[in-house]
């Protein structure tokens, strides 16, 4: 699971510098056109109110939060409420064009009220999403000018860092979130930001108290995301029992929760239980088409030995991480040695924009297997720089170093593997240390 979601879930996020393309629908095949809808006076009212067709969980919550507005358009707070659901939609839905509907909203609100601070946070959140993040930074700092005290303000601005690669400023400004607003979105940042610097017993502690925080049944989702994120930890600590006990928290708090599912599927995947991998997998690439599910999907038909439906999912790995997920795309082509020149390119440009320590992962991985392994010693050097105990990036460091003739690597490895994820990576893995007890 990776930082986007769970600064989605949470729904405290942002991302955009340059201006959306010319407004078209979100999605064709589930955008229903209707009569004329007296409430829809302008093209930003229209794009907010434009109707959905389909009959998910999040379908309904956009009608719901439509209906609310249309009952009273006056209420600026009912467009914000409908713009966050925008939000989810677009998340669930993995189609960036539903942030436009979301974007919309913000702007109906600003309309009436310029410096109108949940429009701007809206605003911040939609710009997180899009993968804009210096604009995303300017903008909380914009909020906090006007708002110092404002916590989801400070809670974009410290995703914005995270994903910029400030780590520093991030962990300084999400602790200024728990002071201001010690919730669930608030210690969900302190747990993610200090699991990535390596402190398991800080990240546990703060996921609790997430957990703690989010216990309201009008609004399951934030809290079932942080049991996940709780149940990720215990998987990359290689405690599958944990690890499942967590999922199935979850489930039991939000039904067909997608992250959830996946969780479930890494575990079955972990244990070599094929027809469960498939089960869940299938579920949650159902509730939620990510292109890291479709990858782990194609793993599990393969381990199930159905090897025209893993194509089938690679296929959709392929074509959808062009479009929506560059980064998992190149890891993905880089993991089966494939096209590395087409990894590389892909690695370097979201790295462009996004300087975390998985996108240097992913360039790092993207060098290793492009032959350049002096250059992806540097690059991996910087993505383990914080100690992330992320079994993959621990794999990624000790194969590179094993090709450069540093003898930590195949501890580094053997580490990797201890975590017993079970995940494609892992088979490479166990060979490389085979080949090299053998001389």
């Amino acid at each position: 699971m990776r930082m986007m979601h769970v600064l989605a879930v949470i729904g405290l996020c942002a991302a955009c510098s340059k201006e959306p393309p010319a407004v078209t629908p979100a999605a064709p095949s589930t955008v229903e056109q209707t009569k004329v809808d007296p409430v829809a006076t302008s093209p930003e009212k229209k794009l907010a109110l434009q109707r959905l067709s389909g009959s998910t969980a999040v379908d309904r919550a956009v009608d719901l939060a439509q209906a609310a507005v249309r009952r009273n358009p006056a209420n600026l707070d009912l467009w914000i409420s409908l713009g966050h659901t925008w939000v989810r939609k677009a998340r669930e839905a993995n189609d960036p064009g539903f942030y436009h509907n979301a974007k919309a909203c913000a702007d109906v609100v600003l309309r009436e009220l310029p410096e109108n601070k949940l429009a701007l946070n809206l605003q911040a959140l939609v710009l997180l999403n899009n993968h804009e993040f210096e604009a995303a930074r300017a903008l909380a700092r914009k909020i906090l000018e006007r708002n110092a005290d404002d916590a989801m303000a400070y809670g974009s601005l410290s995703d914005a860092e995270l994903e910029l690669g400030l780590y520093d400023d991030a962990a300084r400004d999400a602790q200024t979130m728990v002071d201001l607003k010690p919730n669930l979105p608030s210690y969900s940042r302190a747990s993610h930001l200090a699991w990535l610097r390596g402190d398991v017993k800080g990240a546990v502690d703060s996921v609790k108290r997430a957990i703690d925080a989010g216990r309201d049944p009008r609004n399951r989702e934030p809290r079932a995301w942080v049991l996940v994120q709780a149940a990720t930890i215990f998987l990359h600590q290689g405690d599958l029992d944990g690890a499942d006990a967590g999922f199935d928290m979850a489930l039991a708090w939000l039904p067909e929760f997608a992250p959830a599912l996946a969780g479930k599927g890494r575990v079955a995947i972990a244990r070599r239980d094929a027809v469960k991998a498939v089960d869940y997998l299938g579920r949650a690439y159902k509730e939620s088409p990510l292109v890291e599910t479709a990858w782990l999907l194609g793993d599990a038909r393969a381990l199930e030995g159905d090897k025209a439906g893993a194509d089938d999912m690679y296929a959709r790995v392929r074509s959808d991480g062009r479009k929506t997920d560059p980064r998992t795309l190149s890891l993905f082509l880089s993991s089966r040695g494939e096209a590395p020149d087409l990894a590389l390119r892909l690695a370097e440009e979201e790295y462009a924009v996004r300087k975390d320590v998985y996108t240097e992962d992913a360039v790092a991985w993207a060098l290793y297997r492009a032959g350049k392994v002096e250059d992806a010693k540097g690059r991996i050097a910087k993505a383990r720089r914080l100690g992330t105990p992320d079994p993959r990036l621990v794999y990624h460091e000790g194969a590179i170093r094993m090709a450069t003739g540093d003898k930590q690597g195949t501890k580094l490895v053997e580490q990797a593997l201890a975590a017993r994820s079970g995940e494609s990576w892992t088979v490479e893995a166990a060979a490389l240390l085979d080949k090299a007890k053998k001389g």
